[in-house]
């Protein structure tokens, strides 16, 4: 389940970086924040699961730094 979790959600951030780049339209650009944010939260829990949990807590910190990127972005727009 997270593995297909983290491939969807993989993609769709991809997507939404390539959409960003190639029209030069930022306007999705905290969306596409928080859904990689949502990726490095099931990427550390992978990594729980696996029993490393060293890259298991990273990626959980980077995910709430992720996390206050995007509410302070959202606050701004």
């Amino acid at each position: 389940m997270l593995k297909f979790l983290h491939i969807i959600l993989s993609k769709t951030v991809f997507l939404l970086a390539g959409y960003g780049l190639i029209t030069e339209d930022f306007k999705f650009q905290p969306y596409m924040m928080l859904l990689l944010g949502l990726t490095m939260l099931v990427m550390g829990l992978r990594e729980f699961q696996k029993g490393q949990k060293g890259y298991g807590w990273l990626s959980i910190v980077v995910f709430i730094f992720i996390l206050f990127v995007v509410i302070k972005s959202f606050l701004l727009n």
